[in-house]
């Protein structure tokens, strides 16, 4: 980081962040050896900072001291753990204007984005506070006279959090802050192109964690797969992983982690539609697909990547879009009235332009957009690319995959029944929504019979859910539950409890014994 760029974004100071920085911490900042780790500005292509990797040995020591910092954590009143997460959520507010600036230099996403994040990692602090009041367990009726049951739950362990780029920030606080109230330890790996949005996280709540001698519970380890994030798959100390990325690695680390046993919550693929149906209100239709095609550049596991329309009013919709995306300001996300930044890398790009090509060679016909986009000046270096609008088919092979890009397949139904056939018909299963103002289509694509994914709304879009609800889909997506609602169970461990309190000594099943 040169002193013009630490002049230029004096907000990267503010967050403990240096020319180059340590990739690991277990309570102090390690001096790591690892390979130098450039960060890019994904707008520009300029180095922001460097980061000196972890190694194996520093994800050893990183574990074993959240390991042992965890024995220490357990023991602390459950509220007594979330008023430290409460804390800790009030370092995020003191620092949420240039947590988000930084979101959107390293990342990409706008800064209304950044900032969005941000208050998702505070929100999520909310919560956790809350939750740390509420870890239910249940009383339950004996069959035996003079006994009775309960169920208990107890902090796991050490929990890995795998994040992915586009979320640099929210996912490793849906995480951390439910394993913390639950008596947990974390060791974080983030995706290696933005690392100082993990450093940057870590310096803002250590200080509250190191003061009461647990500085250890925030650990991180960013560095390359086969130093870190593999070790971490086979280590027994890590009874949970929470890993947020690509279907096929996704499969990968369900088997690894699977075959010792240890848990896994995988936040994988999205594939997710959109329907409008011939009675939809397309003043509130527009802006939902819009922002969820378009926003964070079609990086979003929730972006709505399949547009399904009655061929009613297809034409229109088609129309309408057009001029939207025409209107859609591209360029620095730092900057204010820009609506689509950069794709995170250069090859994210090559990935758009050959899912492009694929799309016409299986029939498609791109009605907008596509192109890359080359900007002046200090953007002349940035990963951009103008939304695309493609009219396609279903069942088409680059239809029912994921492309982590703004490519918006427009393909036309028939029916609500038709619509539903083609929402489930791809093998991801996260996100879903449905605009109609028929109470019997809205209630039946929420019913068993409805959306087969995690997540299935009404006169909103795939994108931007709340803290408050389960996050996570089905089929190929993964499974797994973070967030809201009682994802907090899966950080820890249930344990039922009977105690016998009579003076005889009964078997269940009203087996005679001896």
């Amino acid at each position: 980081m040169s002193q013009a760029t630490l002049t230029q974004h004096d907000f990267l100071k503010k967050l403990g962040l240096k020319a180059e920085n340590s990739g690991a911490y277990d309570g102090a900042w390690r001096k790591t050896k690892g390979k130098v780790l450039e960060s890019k500005n994904p707008a520009t292509g300029e180095v922001i900072a460097t980061v000196r990797q972890a190694t194996r040995a520093d994800y050893d020591a990183c574990v074993a001291a959240a390991h042992e910092a965890f024995l220490r954590w357990r023991e602390v009143p459950a509220p007594k753990r979330g008023e430290i997460v409460r804390r800790m959520g009030d370092r995020l507010r003191a620092h949420k204007d240039p947590l988000g600036r930084l979101i959107s230099l390293e990342m990409g996403k706008i800064l209304q984005e950044g900032l969005g994040e941000v208050q998702e990692a505070i929100d999520m602090c909310d919560f956790a506070v809350g939750q740390s009041r509420m870890l239910y367990g249940l009383a339950m009726h004996s069959e035996r006279p003079g006994h009775a049951m309960r169920e208990s739950w107890h902090p796991l362990g050490v929990v890995g959090v795998i994040t992915a780029f586009n979320f640099p920030m929210a996912v490793w606080a849906w995480n951390s802050m439910l394993a913390y109230i639950a008596g947990d330890a974390c060791v974080w790996k983030p995706a290696g192109t933005v690392p100082l949005c993990a450093i940057a996280m870590t310096n803002v709540v250590r200080p509250v964690l190191e003061e009461e001698g647990f500085g250890a519970l925030a650990g991180l380890v960013v560095g390359p797969s086969a130093e870190v994030g593999e070790p971490m798959l086979h280590d027994a100390r890590v009874p949970l992983i929470s890993f947020t990325g690509s279907t096929s690695v996704g499969r990968k680390v369900a088997s690894a982690v699977a075959a010792r046993f240890g848990r896994t919550i995988l936040e994988l693929g999205g594939n997710n539609a959109l329907v409008v149906m011939d009675d939809a209100d397309l003043d509130l239709a527009l802006p939902a697909i819009v922002f969820g095609s378009v926003g964070t550049a079609g990086q979003r596991c929730t972006t709505t990547r399949r547009l399904i329309v009655h061929e009613k009013l297809a034409a229109e919709v088609e129309r309408r879009l057009v001029k939207a995306y025409s209107g859609v300001r591209i360029g620095d996300p730092c900057a204010q009235g820009t609506l689509c930044g950069p794709l995170v890398t250069p090859e994210s790009v090559e990935e758009m332009q050959a899912a492009l090509v694929k799309v016409k060679e299986q029939g498609g016909e791109i009605l907008y957009g596509g192109e890359r986009v080359k900007l002046k000046g200090p953007l002349a270096g940035g990963n951009f690319v103008r939304p695309a609008i493609v009219r396609a088919e279903n069942h088409w092979p680059i239809v029912q995959e994921e492309t982590f890009a703004p490519i918006l397949y427009v393909i036309r139904c028939k029916d609500v029944d038709d619509a539903i056939a083609k929402q489930n018909g791809v093998p991801q299963g996260l996100s879903s929504s449905i605009f109609t103002m028929n109470v019997r289509h809205a209630e039946q694509f929420m019913s068993a019979v409805g959306s087969d994914c995690g997540i299935a709304n009404v006169n909103i879009g795939t994108s931007g859910a709340e803290i408050g609800g389960a996050f996570g889909g089905e089929k190929e997506t993964g499974g797994g539950r973070e967030s809201g609602s009682d994802a907090w169970k899966a950080y820890m461990r249930r344990q039922t409890n009977t105690v016998n309190w009579s003076r005889a000594l009964p078997l269940a099943q009203g087996i005679q014994f001896g």
